[in-house]
C-alpha cells in the first residue's frame, strides 16, 4: 500500500496488488464473488451429502444411550426421542430435547450429546426427594425445591425411603411458596439432626401449614404426640420435650399435644374425651417441678384441670346450671385472662422449672 500527497494537500491511498484500472477492479470483485459462491456451493453439497448419508441415520432406540436415571424409566426418556429414530443425527435439536427432558418432574438437569456417526448420549441428574407429601389420599414425594414427585412404581412398598410425611404443601400452591416452606423444613430437620442424633428419623409427620409454627407428630411407646416447635430453637425444644415426656405421660396418659413455643411455659392438650388427672378428678392441678400444670382439651369435648365446666352432679334450676361460688369466680377470672400463665399455688418457678398456661378457658 502506497501513500502520496495530492495537489490540495490531501492524502491518496493506493492498495497494492489491485488493478489500477476501473475494469481491472471490476474483474477482481467478480472473481471474489465467484470464489465465495463456489465455497458456499461446496458447503451445501457437503451438507446435503451428510444429511442423506445413511451412516448418520439413527437406526433404532438402542442408539440412544441413557445414563444417570434411577427413578425415570428408560421408556419415559426414549418417548421424547421417538420421532428421532430413523432420522439423521444432525437434524436432532439438542437444546429442544434437553428442554423436553427437564420438563419431566424427576429430571433436574439433562445433557444431550451427539456421538458420531449415529448415536446420542443422554445424561440425567435426577431430583432427590427429602420427604413424603400428602395430597388428599395420595402420598407422593417432594424435593428440597418444593417440586412434587410421583412415587416410582418400583419403589412403592419397597422401604426404599425413610422420611417424615409433610403436610401444608399443595400442588395448587405456586412453586415459590412450596420452595419457601421446604426451606423451613430443611432448616427444621437440619437443626434436629445437627448433633448427629438423626432426630428427624423419629418424626412421623411434619406440618408446614403455618411457617411460624412448625408442628411435628412424634411417636413414642404409647402413641404419637403433636409437638409445636414454633420457628426457632428446634433441637432445644425437642430435648426439653423428651426430658419431661415421661412425667407428662405418667400424669396424663391420653396426652395428645404439647406446645413448646413459649419461654418457660408449655401447653398440654388431651385427647377428646380424656380425663385430666390420673384419678379422673376435674379441677385438680398436679404439679411438676413446683409449677402448676393446666392441660387444655378441645372446646366442648371434655373436662380438664383449669377448665371450668358444668359439674356432672349439678342440677338445672330455671334452665341454668348451678355452679359453686368458687367455680364461678374461677371462670370469670379465667375468661378475663385467657392465655395468661397459670402459676403454681405455692412458690414460684425456678430457672429450671417448666410452667404451663392455658390458651382457652371453656365454660359449658
Amino acid at each position: 500500500m502506497g501513500a502520496g500527497r495530492g495537489r490540495r494537500g490531501g492524502v491518496k491511498v493506493r492498495l497494492r496488488g489491485l488493478p489500477g484500472t476501473k475494469w481491472g477492479r471490476i474483474l477482481a470483485v467478480a472473481a471474489v464473488v465467484v470464489l465465495l459462491g463456489l465455497c458456499v456451493g461446496v458447503v451445501l453439497v457437503a451438507r446435503d451429502a451428510v444429511l442423506h448419508d445413511e451412516r448418520f441415520v439413527i437406526e433404532n432406540s438402542s442408539a440412544v444411550e441413557v445414563e444417570g436415571n434411577d427413578h425415570v424409566s428408560r421408556t419415559q426418556l426414549l418417548s421424547i426421542f421417538g420421532e428421532d429414530v430413523e432420522r439423521n443425527i444432525f437434524t436432532v435439536s439438542l437444546a429442544e430435547r434437553r428442554s423436553q427432558l427437564e420438563q419431566l418432574p424427576w429430571v433436574k438437569h439433562a445433557t444431550v450429546m451427539r456421538l458420531l456417526p449415529n448415536r446420542l448420549r443422554v445424561q440425567i441428574e435426577e431430583r432427590v426427594p427429602v420427604a413424603f407429601v400428602r395430597q388428599g389420599n395420595h402420598i407422593g414425594l417432594v424435593d428440597a425445591s418444593g417440586v412434587l414427585l410421583d412415587m416410582p412404581p418400583d419403589k412403592v412398598g419397597s422401604g426404599h425411603y425413610s422420611f417424615p410425611v409433610v403436610t401444608g404443601i399443595s400442588a395448587e400452591d405456586p412453586l415459590s411458596t412450596r420452595a419457601a416452606r421446604m426451606k423451613i423444613y430443611q432448616r427444621f430437620t437440619g437443626e434436629l439432626d445437627g448433633s448427629g442424633e438423626k432426630v428427624s428419623d423419629r418424626l412421623s409427620e411434619v406440618d408446614l401449614t403455618n411457617p411460624e409454627d412448625v408442628k411435628a407428630l412424634v411417636p413414642d411407646a404409647t402413641s404419637a404426640v403433636l409437638v409445636h416447635f414454633g420457628d426457632e430453637s428446634f433441637l432445644e425444644r425437642y430435648r426439653k420435650y423428651q426430658e419431661h415426656l415421661v412425667e407428662w405421660r405418667t400424669q396424663y396418659p391420653r396426652l395428645s399435644s404439647v406446645d413448646m413455643r413459649y419461654e418457660r411455659q408449655v401447653v398440654l392438650e388431651m385427647q377428646p374425651g380424656a380425663g385430666t388427672s390420673p384419678a379422673g378428678r376435674a379441677g385438680s392441678v398436679p404439679s411438676v417441678g413446683g409449677a402448676g400444670i393446666v392441660p387444655v382439651v378441645p372446646e366442648g369435648k371434655s373436662k380438664a384441670a383449669g377448665v371450668v365446666s358444668k359439674p356432672a352432679a349439678a342440677k338445672a334450676r330455671g334452665g341454668k346450671s348451678v355452679l359453686k361460688k368458687a367455680q364461678v369466680g374461677k371462670a370469670v377470672k379465667a375468661k378475663a385472662k385467657a392465655k395468661a400463665v397459670v402459676k403454681a399455688k405455692s412458690g414460684s418457678a425456678g430457672p429450671g422449672d417448666v410452667t404451663y398456661h392455658s390458651p382457652r378457658v371453656v365454660q359449658r
